[in-house]
């Protein structure tokens, strides 16, 4: 029955369909995002990769993330892009949950690597003695492995129920991608399994990982509060301000646009919420780490020096 569906089952994604007169202007910035938020976590990876000074394990997990927000953002803006380009949106059902699949998979990498990024600022400084022995090469690699592992297998449950319902064809998505929710909205019959999947994957996986970041900021707090020179207070504060102001970012849109009762979100909204979550973070993480980050700023002089001798 799933095969058969797979042959006959289109999906209609809307976009900006609604503002014609933006479309130029829509593709130009959807196009100029893409194009920056590869470039930016690009020069991030090599001057982590190029930079001796930077071998710690904060800058591996970073170097992850920007790696991560790299395929993030491409599993969604080359089709968004094209659908300004074509004017058609249409796309099949394999590609719909395929997109589905990896949107869900690299969102969970990203929270459960933000969580592990949240325990490296807390043995930094709350056990900054036993630093070096606990954040180890081996641990550090293993964890990234765990969080890429961790959000494919997040995303298989999801993607199998949505890929389960029955759908119209071709059936209208009003939005931007293959978005779950927008999925669950154009889905026929009972959408039961898809709103269990939801809301058991947001209690276990995502407000796990959101409990397990917050304690580590209560530790990270507390332990600063009870450093006695406001010098100390700030400098320690300073290695874990990127990380938090990445984090705070990521967890209230997504709070607020998936966590919030469906009646008091508008289409809108959702869509400008979703264009920030998942285009505009992407883009900012590097930009928060490199304008805040003592370390980066003096890896991208001494990169910049280097390249300019070789000329």
């Amino acid at each position: 029955m799933l095969q058969n569906r797979t042959d006959i089952v289109e999906f209609l994604i809307v976009g900006f369909s609604d503002v014609p007169d933006l479309q130029i202007p829509l593709f130009f910035f959807f196009l100029l995002v893409y194009l920056l938020t590869i470039t930016g976590n690009l020069i991030l990876i090599l001057l982590i990769s190029s930079s001796p000074s930077l071998k710690t394990p904060m800058y591996f997990f970073l170097c992850n993330l920007s790696s991560l927000d790299i395929v993030y953002t491409t599993v969604t803006s080359p089709k968004l892009i094209h659908i300004f380009a074509t004017h058609n949106g249409r796309v099949t059902f394999v590609r719909c949950m395929t997109q589905l699949f990896f949107f869900i998979a690299f969102w969970n990498t990203e929270y459960f690597l933000l969580t592990v990024m949240s325990y490296d600022r807390y043995v930094a400084i709350c056990k900054p003695l036993h630093y070096t022995m606990i954040m180890n090469q081996r641990l550090c690699r293993a964890a990234a492995v765990a969080t890429w592992i961790g959000g494919m297998l997040g995303s298989i449950s999801p993607t199998m129920v949505t890929a389960g319902a029955s759908y119209n064809s071709p059936s209208v998505l009003n939005h931007f991608f293959c978005d779950l929710k927008a999925l669950e909205k154009v889905a026929i019959g009972d959408t039961t399994n898809i709103r269990t999947v939801l809301l058991v994957q947001g209690t276990l996986l995502v407000m796990t990982a959101f409990i397990l970041t917050l304690v580590s900021y209560i530790y990270i707090i507390s332990t600063i509060m009870k450093i006695p020179s406001r010098t100390g207070k700030y400098k320690a504060f300073s290695t874990c301000a990127s990380h938090l102001t990445v984090v705070t970012c990521f967890y209230v849109l997504m709070f607020d646009l998936y966590l919030r009762p469906k009646s008091t979100v508008s289409l809108n909204r959702g869509k400008v919420l979703t264009i920030l979550f998942v285009y505009i973070i992407p883009l900012l993480n590097p930009v928060v780490y490199s304008f805040r980050n003592k370390d980066v700023k003096q890896a991208t002089k001494k990169l910049y020096k280097t390249v300019r001798s070789m000329r």
